[in-house]
């Protein structure tokens, strides 16, 4: 397997020259052709996508809801309309991406209200249960985008079909991708043309013990069975076996010190496990974790601890993780103090692909002083936009490293129903990661 060799950069910092230039961003860009706040006024949230009032939708009653949380713009999900709501509304011919946001205004259990989603007669979402698919919150945000929807008759249509209850509809999002222009400067890259451990320059290997972070199931080794190199790709294999206490083994690799990042582009290119049970992840955490610790010093560890809390004060940014007892859904994710689980407050998008566990998709990440973007195969899902109010709420000031992980089981992975023993091994396929720094203009 033959692809273009590039140097391999170890950066301990990178970017810094950004806090006194100008970002010149010239990476990927997406078309906003329409968006539509349902129910509602216009509206123009804080990442600059402006919102009509509601148009070119039939059906339903309107309603109102206060109080909304896990999302940067509340108003966009107050307003919604519950029934037999139907979207029709013109377009140029052409390729787009489908963005709904849903909440659940009533105090339903799960499964009390489940739908599907069609757009232009094909299915986008199935058996979606708004309540259980927002971390089994009611009246929480939650956006979920389907890719490449084609329209051919000049007119964009979108239908809901009840399985119980009725359907709600919030507000719709649709772009069109464009073309990556310029992806900035190439900072550090590994595309895996070696074969044995991963490389040392850039690579480390985590060596824990299950149940060390998030109560997953496996421990991490550095064994070859679980992480190597071999035709082009990074590995990271999981087992069932008995293991230093644990059922499963896996492997877990970090950049921290050897590549890392501060503001850019990242791209990685990667095929994923299946199975419930299974938690692939491709994520970032700060490589100075004790940036706005509180209640620890250097030196702690912090990682699995109850009593530091170094997470989330100092961050992390999910650019990819999907659990495998719900298949091809994709998430994108950020953690801080201000906005994490435990505040009913998660800031972060979803995806929905084809499988994900058959063909290779990029998964990427654009990062800048002013906002976070998440990224498949060019369709933008995710936005967190800086508000500028202090670290509680944009920890993601300093260099971060990318971790690339498959963890079994865990309070996440477990959640969809245990884990099945018959999907074992598992693994996780990385054709490349290719991190770009952005250019920077310096201004007078």
């Amino acid at each position: 397997m033959t692809k273009t060799q590039f140097a391999l950069i170890p950066v301990v910092l990178a970017g810094f020259l950004l806090h006194a230039c100008q970002v010149e961003k010239n990476a990927a860009e997406t078309e906003l052709v329409w968006a539509m706040n349902v129910g509602g006024e216009g509206f123009t949230t804080i990442d600059g996508t402006r919102y009509v009032a509601e148009e070119s939708v039939s059906g339903g009653e309107a309603g109102w809801q206060d109080n909304v949380k896990g999302s940067q713009d509340e108003f966009i999900y107050q307003s919604f309309r519950e029934g037999d709501v139907k979207v029709a509304h013109p377009v140029e011919n052409g390729i787009y991406d489908v963005t709904l946001k849903f909440t659940e205004p009533r105090d339903f259990a799960g499964k009390e209200r489940l739908f599907a989603a069609f757009a232009e007669d094909r299915l986008i979402v199935d058996e979606l249960d708004i309540m259980a698919w927002r971390d089994g919150k009611v009246r929480s945000a939650l956006s979920v985008t389907a890719a490449d929807v084609a329209v051919t008759d000049g007119e964009l249509n979108i239908r809901f079909e009840a399985s119980v209850a009725e359907p709600v509809l919030n507000a719709v999002v649709l772009r069109r991708k464009l073309p990556v222009a310029n992806k900035g400067k190439l900072l550090w890259s590994d595309e895996f043309d070696y074969d044995g451990a991963p490389n040392p320059k850039l690579w480390t290997a985590d060596i824990w013990p299950a149940r060390k972070v998030n109560d997953e199931d496996q421990a991490y080794t550095d064994r070859s069975q679980n992480l190597r190199v071999e035709n082009g790709m990074l590995v990271i294999e999981a087992f069932k076996e008995s293991y230093d206490d644990a059922d499963y083994t896996s492997g877990r690799v970090h950049s921290a010190g050897k590549g890392d990042l501060l503001y850019g582009r990242i791209e990685v290119r990667a095929k994923l496990p299946a199975g419930k049970g299974s938690w692939p992840a491709i994520w970032m955490l700060p490589t100075d974790p004790f940036a706005y610790a509180t209640t620890c010093e250097p030196g702690a560890d912090w990682q699995g601890s109850a009593t530091c809390n170094a997470w989330p004060n100092s961050g992390e940014i999910d650019i990819m993780e999907h659990v495998g007892y719900q298949m091809n859904h994709v998430h994108g994710t950020v953690h801080n103090e201000a906005y994490y689980w435990a505040k009913w407050e998660q800031r972060k998008g979803r995806i929905l692909l084809d499988s994900v566990d058959q063909a290779f998709h990029v998964y990427a990440l654009e990062w800048t002083p002013d906002d976070i973007r998440i990224f498949v195969d060019e369709t933008l899902y995710f936005v967190y936009v800086n508000e500028k109010n202090g670290w509680e709420s944009w920890p993601y000031d300093k260099p971060f490293h990318v971790i690339m992980n498959v963890a079994v089981g865990g309070m996440w992975g477990r959640s969809g129903g245990g884990i099945d023993d018959s999907i074992f091994p598992i693994r996780m396929l990385v054709d490349y990661i290719r991190v770009y720094e952005y250019e920077a203009a310096m201004k007078p």
